[in-house]
């Protein structure tokens, strides 16, 4: 089968495509035919390097723990009724024509949602919904959202305002801003300007309010700048590091303020859970309640471009990796 893998730490060039053996099922696995691997910011960092200490990977290895195909093989003791059900799960090794996943981490794809669009929700939607419960965003919430255009960033917007929350939202240029205030943002703030924690603080409501929940998907000196933006007894989630690393936030300042701290161990979900958030994201999207943002499609075989495309942050939303010619039939709904 073709797939692509990573042949050392590196630049977006050490992704190559290969060709490997064909999975095989065991007791309780299926094969997926894959029809669109997810893709999030965080493999481009293990690609280079970062994380070693979370992420037990070695060159060489194949990318991707999420993918959204067909099954096309089952192994003993899976039921046969599984052969040809839209699927979609986690995975290693996602970058590939075929993926091997245990048929309890499957989660079937609902009549009305195209394979696409379930793809880019494997894992954003699942992390979106999974942070509105955790920080309990509900009416009435001023909730501040740190990149809020990417891809789960996206997602949070529009969960937060059916939530029926105050949504501002904080990314970058005119026509991200104008995307995310299109999705149900109250107040967007561009990231670049200079005064932007000012613009925020306005918009959360001046100098004595600021922000029940915020949503750090960013990182780094961004998110340490809206610590002081939350309000005191308020949430803040620091689950996102695209900068490079965690917000460094101040933890006595925080528990003077009695400020509830999140972070990355904080969206390890039990199976239950996943499986729980996943469809709903699904349900949701099929209902047309949530529109997963996909700002470009790229070949599998053109991994190397599409991890460039995601560094580069010039899109908007997320990255998919498409699977052409595989044994599957996507057809135009799909």
């Amino acid at each position: 089968m073709r797939a692509v893998q990573a042949k050392e730490f590196g630049g977006p060039e050490v992704l190559v495509p290969v060709e490997l053996p064909d999975p095989v099922p065991g007791p309780g696995e299926v094969v997926i035919d894959v029809a669109y691997v997810d893709t999030i910011f965080v493999e481009t960092q293990v690609r280079a390097g970062w994380g070693r200490e979370w992420f037990q990977v070695a060159p060489p290895y194949v990318p991707g723990g999420g993918v959204c195909g067909v099954v096309g093989a089952v192994g003993a003791g899976v039921p046969g009724e599984w052969l040809g059900r839209r699927v979609t799960s986690y995975v290693t090794g996602g970058y590939a024509e075929r993926a091997v996943a245990a048929v309890s981490a499957l989660t079937v794809v609902p009549d009305g949602l195209d394979l696409r669009s379930a793809a880019a929700l494997v894992h954003d939607g699942v992390t979106a919904g999974g942070l509105l419960d955790l920080t309990a965003v509900g009416p009435g919430d001023r909730v501040l959202i740190l990149g809020a255009s990417g891809g789960m960033g996206t997602l949070l917007v529009q969960l937060a305002h059916e939530r029926e929350a105050r949504v501002v939202a904080v990314a970058r240029g005119d026509a991200k801003l104008a995307l995310v205030r299109d999705l149900g943002a109250d107040d967007v703030v561009d990231a670049t300007r200079d005064d932007w924690v000012s613009a925020a603080r306005k918009a959360l409501g001046g100098a004595v309010e600021g922000a029940d929940v915020v949503l750090d998907g960013v990182g780094g000196d961004l998110g340490a700048a809206a610590l002081p933006l939350t309000v005191d007894g308020g949430r803040f989630s620091a689950h996102g590091a695209p900068s490079g690393r965690f917000s460094p936030l101040d933890t006595e300042e925080t528990t003077r303020r009695g400020i509830e701290l999140f972070g990355i161990a904080d969206v390890q979900f039990s199976p239950t859970d996943l499986r729980r958030f996943t469809s709903d994201a699904y349900t949701e999207a099929a209902a047309g309640r949530l529109r997963p943002v996909i700002g470009k499609v790229f070949p599998l075989e053109r991994a190397a471009q599409a991890h460039a495309a995601i560094e580069g942050r010039g899109l908007v939303g997320k990255v998919v990796l498409e699977v052409a010619g595989s044994r599957i039939r996507v057809n135009a709904a799909s």
